[in-house]
């Protein structure tokens, strides 16, 4: 356990030993990310599928020396609902620790929906070029659905997963954004069944912190959610429905506040009463 002070902050001598704990995380990463790069662009030759499991042992190596360097542990529940079929998974997006573990942790090959942009970042851009994830080209605009459409419909017949952020973007503990349709119309338009993951990463990996915590994550699957006879809406609806129900109780803390402030206009309404 990491000492704390008043509060529940963490000492000064702490916060020194989880800077240098990350820092030194973050050198591995960087250390090990060019020369894993080069090796996906030597193993061109390997068959798609069987090159994924190999270039993901970057992202396993990433999550080891998570838990190793800086104690981030994770608890998973609900891994008996992952399904032996090709599908959709939409998941809380509040770190980029969910972007490795799902590599990790999922039984199939999974393809991620990103910009085409990244494909040019050194090294990291380069690697994933080559693993026929599903690029878009946001500047055509609608058209960049159509695009995820004929890839993820190419992809899900090759039996890989699908991987879609609803949210869109990483997010803090305890938001809640509105939650994009992207994979819901995707689900329909494919007859493809979704797999909902909650997890709280931003706990312990907070976006834009370059200091991480020691702890466990918390992940969460849900049950597959079947797509057939429903609308778009109606679906993304009980997708954004589950994972946010799971948050309040995986993470409870977070939505105190919340619940504190929506029970204020009941408690004055029943005192005027």
């Amino acid at each position: 356990m990491t000492p704390h002070g008043a509060g529940g902050r963490p000492t000064p001598a702490a916060t020194v030993v989880l800077a240098l704990r990350s820092a030194l995380y973050l050198l591995v990463l960087l250390l090990t990310v060019a020369p894993y790069s080069f090796l996906t662009l030597a193993w061109s030759w390997v068959p798609q599928q069987r090159r994924y499991w190999l270039v993901t042992g970057w992202t396993r190596l990433a999550v080891a020396a998570a838990r190793v360097i800086c104690g981030i542990r994770c608890q998973v529940e609900g891994a008996q609902n992952l399904p032996d079929e090709p599908v959709i998974v939409l998941s809380k997006h509040q770190s980029a620790w969910e972007t490795l573990w799902l590599t990790t942790a999922m039984p199939r090959p999974l393809t991620f929906v990103y910009k085409r942009e990244l494909n040019y970042l050194p090294f990291f851009g380069w690697g994933i070029a080559t693993l026929g994830m599903i690029n878009i080209d946001r500047s055509r605009g609608k058209d960049a659905f159509e695009q995820v459409v004929e890839q993820g419909t190419e992809r899900l017949a090759k039996g890989w997963w699908i991987v879609i952020f609803p949210e869109g973007t990483r997010t803090a503990p305890g938001a809640h954004p509105r939650y994009k349709t992207g994979g819901a119309r995707l689900a329909v338009r494919t007859a493809t069944r979704i797999v909902p993951i909650a997890v709280n990463s931003g706990e312990l990996w907070p976006r834009k912190a370059f200091i991480k915590l020691p702890g466990t994550i918390t992940v969460s699957i849900g049950p597959p959610i079947d797509p057939s006879g429903k609308s778009a809406d109606a679906v993304a609806a009980q997708v954004e429905n589950w994972i946010e129900t799971e948050m309040h109780r995986i993470a409870p803390h977070r939505y105190a506040a919340l619940r504190a402030t929506q029970s204020e206009p009941a408690q004055r309404g029943t005192a005027s009463a």
